[in-house]
């Protein structure tokens, strides 16, 4: 495996974007209306509203995604995390997920914000190794989003 960069989403990549969504959500059977409108139009669900898309390159090709979605001032929840079958556990998800905690960092967010499945035991435990914490689910925008957790970044003066 050659050297994985870690680049900005492009509209040319929308369809792989979906497809590397797609694949895993729907082995877990967690495939939702909600992830079709951010999958099938991207710009518009995620970086018209102020979010970012990061995509993992390598061997020439896209097999990794995450998604900072812009929730509002100060939060931003990570989304649309996913890795090819066959590039999994190489350290992709770690770099995608560094990537979109420094971006957090940069726009100064208290907060991360994810929904997630109790049957992503291996995405948890990463979330985990990076200081996500298990909060009540509330509000979730998914009906199979059966865990939330949080990662707080930056406590401002007030709270």
């Amino acid at each position: 495996m050659k050297s994985v960069s870690i680049i900005d989403y492009d509209d040319s990549y929308q369809q792989t974007f979906k497809d590397l969504n797609v694949e895993w959500l729907e082995r877990y059977n967690l495939l939702e209306p909600r992830d079709l409108e951010a999958l099938d139009e991207p710009r518009k669900a995620i970086l018209d509203t102020g979010g970012f898309i990061y995509l993992a390159q390598c061997d020439g090709r896209i097999v990794g995604s995450a998604a900072l979605i812009y929730e509002h001032h100060g939060v931003y929840e990570l989304a649309k995390m996913a890795v090819a079958p066959d590039y999994r556990g190489k350290g992709i998800s770690k770099l995608l997920i560094e990537k979109c905690i420094k971006k957090a960092n940069e726009l100064k967010a208290q907060k991360i914000s994810l929904f997630s499945n109790h049957q992503l035991k291996v995405a948890l435990a990463l979330y985990e190794n990076y200081g996500f914490r298990h909060v009540p689910v509330e509000n979730s925008p998914f009906a199979t989003a059966d865990v939330k957790m949080e990662l707080i970044l930056f406590h401002s003066d007030n709270h």
